[in-house]
């Protein structure tokens, strides 16, 4: 079977909307995949300002805004329709939508982007609300990417996601295991902001600085990295905790980019190493990162130095499956559901069992 499907996914660094035209093939079980047209959005300082407040809205005021950025993704997917000629190929839309509020321990998770209004301003049916189902089942709702990794970038024992939080997957014998590591591009981004810049390009700031190794330990020791998988963060883990702490040291900006990209390593070696004592590898092993992170140079090569005791290659693949890996992952997600399969893995998440999740919205 064929699925010429539209994924969107909005990331918590709030770097933009991913859109990818994906064209997916099954055949006996396995999975290929061709992303025919792919666009990052760069949100306008408006939208920035929107989305970042959203959790501080009253309850209406929310769900106006919930609307609105429903109708906003459709015109904006009506708009890449027109752009790459793809009238009359596309099957079905997949919609991340953008993270809230993320409460699993509550049984509650909310992606604004209403799937209704999407499918109102597209006239194509949309899959959307990806999350809730595990969540209902008390899973952590995330990650929600590695039914992708499994099934269409087979071949590694790891795969890291260094979107706005870090998030790894590994192969293991008892099955497949995931969960978020730590904040990533959403700390280097704000903090790059208050040198002008949008991000840090190739980690050429945060390879300037120097790193301060008090600042160093006490993120090391936020509790969150003791606790036990399955497990996931919210977004406001790294506005609320961890840039405080970070701006609350008297360094350069430069030393504060060193520092958190050194963090961000040293988290990404310890989350292998814990890993690993569940399965100790046989032989060298190879994670492959995607993310805007695999941009960033310096940051790479800090984590391939951590890496280097646990005997793990770092792989960066081609260009465009860096970039929107996740909007082609959310496209797999919304195909899954349309077929009526399993999308989201209850050993990843510690759901009470796999589910189908996805709202269902024809156009």
């Amino acid at each position: 079977m064929v699925y010429n499907v539209i994924g969107i996914m909005s990331g918590s660094s709030l770097d933009g909307l991913d859109i990818a035209f994906v064209e997916l093939t099954e055949v006996r079980g396995k999975w290929e995949y061709k992303i025919q047209a792919a666009d990052c959005l760069p949100y306008e300082a408006e939208w920035v300002e929107r989305l970042t407040g959203a959790i501080s809205l009253p309850a209406g005021e929310y769900l106006l805004l919930h609307s609105r950025y429903g109708h906003y993704i459709g015109e904006q997917v009506k708009a890449f329709i027109a752009r790459h000629a793809l009238e009359h190929k596309v099957h079905f839309i997949a919609s991340h939508g953008h993270t809230t509020f993320h409460m699993p321990a509550q049984q509650m998770t909310a992606q604004l982007g209403d799937g209704a209004a999407i499918a109102a301003v597209t006239g194509l049916p949309v899959i959307s609300d990806l999350r809730a189902m595990d969540v209902a089942l008390g899973g952590q709702g995330a990650p929600i990417v590695p039914i992708g990794e499994q099934l269409l970038l087979p071949g590694y024992q790891y795969w890291l996601n260094l979107g706005g939080i870090a998030n790894i997957s590994a192969n293991l014998e008892t099955g497949f295991t995931a969960f978020d590591i730590c904040p990533a591009n959403r700390v280097l981004n704000a903090l790059a902001g208050e040198l002008g810049r949008a991000y840090d390009e190739n980690g050429m700031l945060a390879a300037g600085g120097v790193t301060d190794k008090h600042l160093l330990n006490a993120l090391n020791e936020l509790p969150y990295y003791t606790q036990p998988w399955p497990k996931s963060l919210a977004n406001d883990f790294g506005t609320d905790t961890v840039l405080p702490l970070i701006r609350n040291t008297r360094i350069s900006v430069q030393g504060k980019l060193n520092t958190y990209v050194k963090h961000i390593a040293v988290q990404v070696a310890n989350a292998v190493a814990q890993l690993q004592k569940q399965q100790p590898p046989a032989a060298a092993q190879q994670m492959l990162i995607t993310g805007g992170g695999a941009f960033n140079g310096f940051l790479l090569l800090e984590i391939q130095e951590q890496l280097q005791p646990y005997n793990v290659t770092v792989v960066v693949p081609d260009e465009q499956t860096v970039s929107y890996k996740e909007a082609l992952i959310m496209a797999l997600i919304g195909t899954l559901r349309w077929r009526q399969e399993a999308n989201v893995l209850s050993s990843v998440t510690g759901a009470q069992r796999d589910s189908v999740g996805g709202a269902l919205w024809q156009g």
